[in-house]
């Protein structure tokens, strides 16, 4: 298939404009009209997993970490990220990577780590702002239902778990066309009087397109009134981290020993082991030190996370545990969250799992 069915998929599955701003999700090394016919799937993409795809014959690799993160003032393979950018060139692979997007989601890398710690009923911990708009458009009475509908379709008006919101108000127009228009409405060179309703949706904004091209080709307008407004509103169901209920509660000690037991961890860092049982917990994957004040305002008992420092723990004040399980520990099973939903979009794309450990950091025990 076309590299862009997948990549295209995927960016449905977590839209690009969800990323942070430091990120660099998306396609790499390729291009979108390029053929593919096998991917590997791994956390980051080492010079091992470049091999490992020439050998398995893959020409698409898709990784949760993006392999260049800054951008790339040479190509002379002097180090790691230069090599495999330029071997992966070389042999015509493709490189995608799903990073903070994938993070944002509410079936993402968090609810993964839900899944496998059994929290039940989760959150998101911290919604995202930025990333919903509101349309505003005018339209003559008699065609208001026809345009909404349209709109609708193009995926405005979608709240949570509510769609075709929408608020309309009636008032009268006035336009006056000069010698070159064609009004709908009334004559060339005269004030006209329409009555109109006023239509507001909301829509996300990776959307906008669909939006304004469903608004253009259904308004019976010869000249389309309308405005955009960016909105501070926070998208329940998109940002970081998340939280929720374990099934049954444990005392400290049992659960780090869960946490550790499911999430295949080699070693725990942990705060003070408290006094209350852990019921409440939050998780996010990857480094999750800036959503602290949030896992405690929330009221979890324990925060399962990574990469916090050493004085960061002080911060947990007794109020919460902390459990750090390592960057790459906390991600492990975002490959098998890729791999799951590909399989099950395009059954008869080869996807495989990487066959090598990508984490840099080694323990002795």
């Amino acid at each position: 298939m076309k590299l862009i069915e997948i990549t295209a998929y995927l960016e449905n599955l977590a839209p690009p404009s969800y990323q942070e701003d430091y990120d660099n999700s998306g396609l790499i090394v390729g291009h979108v009209n390029d053929e593919v016919h096998s991917a590997l799937v791994a956390l980051d993409c080492t010079e091992q997993v470049v091999e490992e795809a020439i050998a398995k014959k893959c020409d698409l690799i898709i990784t949760h970490h993006p392999i260049v993160f800054k951008g790339l003032k040479k190509l002379n393979g002097n180090n790691y990220v230069e090599r495999v950018v330029l071997k992966a060139i070389k042999n015509n692979i493709a490189l995608y990577a799903i990073h903070t997007n994938l993070d944002s989601v509410q079936n993402g890398v968090n609810a993964e780590i839900c899944k496998r710690l059994g929290i039940e009923n989760a959150k998101i911990l911290l919604p995202k702002t930025g990333v919903l708009k509101k349309l505003v458009t005018f339209c003559e009475n008699k065609d208001t239902e026809k345009l909404r509908n349209a709109l609708f379709e193009a995926g405005a008006g979608q709240i949570s778990h509510y769609s075709d919101c929408s608020f309309s108000i009636n008032g009268v127009g006035t336009f006056k066309g000069d010698e070159q228009a064609n009004p709908t409405l009334g004559k060339r060179g005269v004030r006209e009087y329409a009555d109109e309703t006023r239509i507001e949706v909301i829509f996300k904004s990776q959307d906008e397109r669909k939006i304004l091209l469903a608004l253009f080709e259904n308004h019976p307008y010869e000249e389309v009134a309308y405005d955009i407004y960016a909105l501070e509103n926070k998208l329940q169901n998109v940002g970081s981290g998340m939280v929720g209920w374990l099934s049954q509660e444990m005392e400290g000690k049992e659960f780090l020993q869960f946490v550790k037991h499911h999430m295949k961890a080699t070693v725990l860092r942990h705060t003070s082991i408290l006094a209350k049982k852990i019921k409440k917990v939050a998780v996010c994957g990857g480094a999750g030190s800036f959503l602290l004040k949030n896992a405690i305002a929330a009221g979890a008992d324990a925060f399962v996370t990574a990469d916090f420092k050493y004085h960061e723990f002080f911060d947990a004040e007794d109020k919460i545990m902390i459990v750090d399980m390592g960057h790459f520990e906390s991600e492990q099973f975002t490959s098998n969250l890729l791999i799951d939903n590909i399989q099950e979009k395009f059954p008869n794309f080869a996807v495989r799992l990487t066959e090598h450990n990508t984490n840099p950091i080694n323990y002795f025990i």
